[in-house]
């Protein structure tokens, strides 16, 4: 029996120094990231395996454990299609019926043909910025949401249904709508009692419109600091599409069933089809899971004001890596996307390889932080060489006055409109992820404008305006 001894004892040793190798890794990263706190946890055949570091509030000295609650942001968007995938077998839905069967609002309306599995794999017509409107989320009743849903029937898709794909919190918000006219249950109430509550989900909640002093407070980046969102992760609109709060530990219990291939929740075979491209233009999007066939991973990120999560699972050995950080990434600088794939991949024993573009966003970040500087220098130029100013004459002359105005233009064009396009969101709500960024937006748009006005109104003005102010 001695042989059977010491192989016991050298699993035993081996796991539990993977364990310490795992913990220095993560410590290492998050001390490298800078973030305020982070929680993980990795599951494996020898169960789950969890920790966390830092503070729930920047300066606060209350630390992170695994079972902290985070706003999980859009890995709630695998939530909201399980409990639709639990509606199918109960034969409550049909994955491919129209939505007008569901919600009689949309029948006749422009998205009447939008069936439950388009809006589950993003391919409903519906764009990533119409699933960013700016709604009046302050609203905690629990009518928010269909009422909400109710508006957006007559919104008119960007494309026809199954056409095209794009990533949007649109469709969620209807699947949720879907869920709660369907069931004569609130969406929070649903989700915690069919998912959260079978599962030991003891740490997690569907956000309430309410404040809990448990959870991780968010930070936003500040100018290469953090500031605290003291209000942020409850509100109770986005619920369906990033509005479930869970801890690590939590969130890996769900993920185990994900993986465990038995008939729980849902059947195995529907969890399968969750975790398979749809296909088509949906190559890499399965029910509420985006899939890399190519590594075997089923992922999803999820980002709310302050917090940024990842949840990964490696489909061949079995295994998932989940981490959480209460802050939301800035651009180049306070970036948290290493932090996150750097301890999930590890965890699931792949190679992290680092994004290259990291000094291109700090360029593009700095370039905004200094253009108000040079802006300001110009004008300040402008005023004390005001007299060659207006020695200036002729077609060169006036080339020289009106076009940095129409440069300073589309600038301000650039900082206010383009970029936050880029992003899917409006300049509002780019602010409440990014306010220093914003704030150097909006100081290069009028910094800029000021200088080009300045230099005309310095040319415009009689010469004996200029003498009397010597």
């Amino acid at each position: 029996m001695r042989w059977f001894f010491t192989a016991f004892l050298w699993v035993v040793s081996s796991a539990a120094l993977a364990s310490d190798n795992l913990e220095a890794s993560v410590r290492t990263e998050w001390e490298a990231s800078g973030v305020p706190g982070m929680a993980y946890a990795v599951l494996d055949s020898e169960g789950i395996q969890a920790g966390a570091f830092g503070e729930i509030r920047d300066g606060s000295s209350t630390p992170v454990t695994a079972d902290t609650p985070f706003a999980i942001g859009s890995i709630s968007k695998s939530f909201t299609a399980l409990a639709i995938l639990q509606m199918v077998e109960a034969g409550q839905v049909e994955l491919d019926a129209r939505i007008s069967i569901y919600l009689p609002e949309f029948a006749g309306g422009p998205a009447e043909a939008v069936t439950l599995r388009q809006l589950l794999s993003h391919t409903s017509g519906f764009s990533t910025r119409q699933g960013n409107v700016d709604h009046d989320s302050s609203d905690a009743s629990e009518t928010v949401l269909r009422d909400t849903v109710t508006q957006m029937a007559a919104w008119q898709p960007n494309h026809e249904p199954g056409l095209s794909w794009a990533y949007s919190n649109a469709n969620y918000l209807i699947l949720g709508a879907v869920i709660e006219a369907v069931t004569g249950h609130t969406y929070a109430d649903y989700i915690e009692r069919e998912i959260l509550t079978p599962l030991g989900m003891d740490n997690s909640r569907v956000a309430d419109g309410t404040s809990h002093p448990d959870m991780a407070v968010p930070h936003v980046p500040w100018f290469r600091s953090w500031r605290a969102l003291e209000e942020a992760g409850r509100d109770r609109l986005y619920a369906p599409a990033g509005g479930v709060i869970a801890s690590a530990r939590d969130l890996a219990l769900y993920l185990g069933m994900m993986l465990n291939g038995q008939d729980d929740l849902i059947s195995a075979e529907h969890k399968t089809l969750m975790m398979t491209p749809v296909g088509g233009v949906a190559s890499f999007y399965g029910l509420g899971w985006y899939t890399d066939t190519q590594n075997g991973l089923v992922s999803h990120t999820g980002l709310t004001p302050g917090v940024e999560t990842l949840a990964m699972m490696r489909l061949d050995e079995g295994t998932a890596a989940i981490v959480f950080v209460n802050a939301s990434g800035g651009l180049g600088f306070h970036e948290t996307g290493r932090v996150r794939y750097a301890v999930a991949l590890e965890a699931l024993g792949m190679e992290y390889q680092p994004d290259g573009g990291v000094w291109g966003r700090r360029g593009l970040t700095l370039s905004f932080w200094i253009l108000p500087v040079l802006f300001v220098v110009g004008t300040i130029v402008a005023w004390a060489k005001r007299a060659g100013l207006r020695a200036k004459s002729g077609l060169n002359g006036a080339f020289s006055l009106w076009f940095p105005l129409l440069v300073s233009l589309v600038l301000a064009w650039v900082c206010l409109s383009l970029i936050p396009g880029l992003f899917g969101v409006s300049l509002a709500t780019l602010s409440i992820y990014q306010p220093d960024w914003v704030l150097s937006l909006w100081a290069s748009a009028i910094t800029g404008l000021v200088w080009a006005v300045f230099r005309l109104c310095v040319y415009y003005t009689p010469a004996k305006t200029l003498a009397s102010t010597d």
